[in-house]
């Protein structure tokens, strides 16, 4: 009845929150209907094991949170993504919208700005881009999510998104890991993405497609933006406030933060944080695992640094710029609670005496820790509709345990943190997938016209760059 009461529990969270449910609610409902078939008590599970996941994730990654949607909203409010995106598309012109859509997408998401504050800027400029080479409209939501929620949020080292700093804690590893692997998989997933958009340009052109316009104004609904703040780290109904700038800042400027971002991440992950004595720390009364933590402080002071240098170079551009801090840091409370809340309802599964059957069937997968790690960040990830949640899920679980694994096999951590977040990033874009939901909203594409071309460029490209990266993993170990 335990094992039961999981897979219910499980199995109406997924069902509501895909119809528009507020997770912050079927969360620690689904844990009590867990706890309930395993006939432990409801209230202790409450207020202790459900609230301790969700707490500890909470204090471990708001800071992340909040600066990033900061920072986003920053870079949005100056004018900065605007700038960007028309640099890459008139530099690479109409012919080649396609990859200038996908490498305006890119730049901007690797650089640290959440995917859907980059939507709301992208998409319309995509449309005056398709428009003009007369692709048809269908095809946007690929061709902008390829560059925006995959190699850049998982795959290339250094990316600063949520998904690429949940592992680290855990491996203690940085945003750089398995850097060599990381680029590889980027161009696999970027190579088949492109090979398959150029194809289904060519095929619509030869059936006789051409652009249409869409009419209305963009707007999310309360349903979209439920699905969405499970799967992302910004909040859609902030993107409104504060004062988006006309004064666009020349490419450079506009460019610059991203770069300060990478750039001081870098220096502070691999050069400078890992030269500081802590032995203070300790004498102060400090019990703290620097390893862990070097690689959230590492990305931490990137963002600052990155915050600090849009303002300065923008100042005069933001007309309100304390309300699109206020909105920045507003926009990061709805989607950590919201993650924060699957893990509780992750916690509260752990510590049921049924969880033993599930964890040792996953640990035991045959093929050995990096077949059983990547089918659990695949089947969570898919089943949660989320790559962070999911993740953050899996490694509260097992995380200790894939550790341990990987001293004993002779693992380097690094390949277990890479494996973990492209396999995380797979499956996470099922139909039920927030961040997929609000593109096509934002877009005014729906699943029948869109989504199959989505498949292709944001999951099959993901999947043959995770099997590329195993096999290389496998058998040259991590570099």
């Amino acid at each position: 009845m335990g094992l039961f009461g999981i897979l219910l529990g499980l199995g109406l969270l997924m069902w509501l929150a895909y119809r528009g449910w507020s997770v912050l609610m079927l969360s620690p409902a689904a844990a009590l209907i867990a706890v309930a078939f395993a006939g432990e008590p409801l209230l202790p599970h409450w207020t202790t094991s459900f609230m301790a996941g969700t707490a500890r994730f909470v204090s471990q990654w708001f800071p992340l949170f909040l600066l990033g949607g900061i920072f986003g909203k920053l870079m949005d409010d100056s004018g900065s993504i605007v700038s960007i995106a028309r640099y890459l598309t008139e530099k690479l012109g109409v012919e080649r919208t396609m990859l200038a859509v996908v490498l305006a997408s890119a730049v901007v998401t690797y650089g640290g700005v959440s995917v859907f504050v980059a939507f709301f800027v992208l998409v319309p400029m995509a449309r005056e881009m398709f428009k003009a080479a007369n692709i048809p409209a269908r095809l946007m939501p690929a061709t902008i999510g390829l560059g925006a929620f995959t190699f850049t949020m998982s795959a290339m080292p250094g990316t600063p998104s949520t998904n690429n700093a949940i592992p680290m804690p855990y491996f203690g590893t940085t945003t750089f890991a398995a850097p060599g692997l990381g680029i590889i998989a980027s161009l696999v997933t970027l190579a088949f993405g492109m090979w398959w958009l150029n194809r289904a340009e060519a095929k619509a052109r030869a059936a006789g497609e051409c652009y249409v316009d869409d009419i209305g104004d963009i707007a999310v609904s309360e349903k979209v933006r439920e699905q969405a703040t499970t799967a992302g780290d910004f909040d859609p109904a902030e993107i409104d406030h504060g004062k988006r700038s006309d004064d666009y800042p020349p490419f450079v400027s506009a460019v610059l933060p991203l770069i300060v971002v990478i750039a001081v991440n870098f220096l502070m992950a691999l050069v400078i944080l890992p030269r500081v004595d802590y032995s203070i720390l300790k004498t102060m009364g400090w019990n703290i695992d620097i390893n862990s933590s070097i690689g959230v402080w590492a990305v931490l002071i990137a963002l600052t640094a990155a915050i600090a240098t849009v303002i300065v170079l923008n100042f005069n551009r933001f007309g309100k710029l304390r309300e699109s801090l206020d909105a920045g840091a507003n926009s990061s409370v709805l989607p950590i609670m919201t993650v924060a809340s699957l893990v509780g309802f992750g916690a509260v599964v752990a510590a049921m005496p049924a969880f033993a059957v599930v964890r040792d069937a996953v640990l035991e997968i045959p093929g050995g820790p990096l077949v059983s790690l990547v089918v659990a960040m695949n089947a969570l990830a898919a089943l949660t509709g989320t790559a962070s949640g999911g993740m953050a899920i899996a490694l509260n679980a097992l995380g200790a345990e894939y550790m341990r694994l990987a001293v004993e096999h002779g693992i380097n951590p690094e390949l277990m943190h890479r494996l973990t977040t492209i396999s995380a990033g797979t499956l996470d874009a099922l139909p039920h997938n927030g961040t997929v939901l609000l593109l096509l909203q934002v877009s005014k594409q729906t699943h029948a016209g869109s989504y199959f071309d989505m498949v292709m460029t944001v999951i099959v490209s993901v999947i043959i760059s995770l099997v590329v990266v195993f096999a290389l993993g496998s058998t040259f170990g991590s570099f």
